[in-house]
């Protein structure tokens, strides 16, 4: 109990550390610049512990669930030797975290209100909230695919470089090609996907299984699935423009 107590302290001054620069800025401005009282500094300092007790719990359950539990997965997906079953659950768990973010969520439903104020769909609920939908499938199917891709890279010992520079290639191709009203969509759907609830299962996933193949080296092959899951996202909605 004394150990946990202590890391939950540690975990909450390294928070609130890494928000001071935040902090700072935020005071400085409003202080010196704008010469401006803080408006409601009650509710925005009980905010403000609020965030660093959230994001306090939040790292110490990465570290205590979300982390181990992605390497146990591929360390048992690596020892039942069954590639079709380990890309099934690359798959699965892409699309099922990516669908879950709440970035994407925010993000795909202001892009639906945009899109019924400019007239591009019909400017009623239904219609917006089928556009919604649509594009997180789209995203999450991508990002599906994604991982499929980073794990194959692992199991295989493709070069990432090589794999990166060709999905940017045909990103910049695929732009001159695509729909105005979709191209700043597209290009924030690869920034939203990597968010609290994909990055932490998929690195781990990565990494424990680059730590279970013989011959690949945690460093080198673990890491870069997220890239994939950046780009794809990219990808996929360009082409969904393109088509519907």
């Amino acid at each position: 109990m004394t150990r946990a107590l202590t890391a939950l302290a540690r975990r909450f001054t390294g928070a609130l550390r890494d928000l001071a620069p935040i902090i700072v800025v935020i005071a400085f401005f409003q202080i010196v610049v704008l010469q401006q009282p803080f408006p409601n500094l009650g509710s925005i300092t009980v905010g403000l512990l609020c965030v660093i007790a959230g994001l306090t719990l939040f790292i110490q359950g990465l570290e205590s669930g979300l982390f181990p539990l992605g390497e146990a997965l591929a360390q048992a997906f690596a020892r039942k030797g069954s590639a079709t079953a380990l890309l099934g659950f690359a798959f699965c768990l892409g699309f099922a975290t990516t669908v879950a973010e709440p970035a994407l969520i925010a993000v795909a439903a202001e892009a639906a209100e945009v899109a019924s104020q400019a007239g591009a769909i019909a400017d009623h609920d239904g219609a917006r909230t089928e556009y919604a939908f649509a594009l997180r499938m789209v995203v999450a199917l991508s990002v599906g695919a994604a991982i499929v891709l980073g794990v194959l890279r692992i199991l295989k010992g493709w070069p990432i470089h090589r794999l990166i520079i060709g999905g940017y290639v045909l990103v910049t191709v695929m732009t001159a090609f695509a729909p105005d009203e979709i191209i700043g969509v597209a290009y924030d759907s690869g920034g939203v996907t990597t968010s609290t609830i994909t990055v932490p299962l998929v690195t781990a996933l990565g990494v424990g299984l680059a730590t279970s193949i013989k011959g690949r080296n945690p460093m080198i092959d673990g890491f870069g699935l997220i890239a994939f899951a950046s780009l794809t996202p990219m990808i996929f909605v360009l082409a969904y423009g393109m088509v519907v």
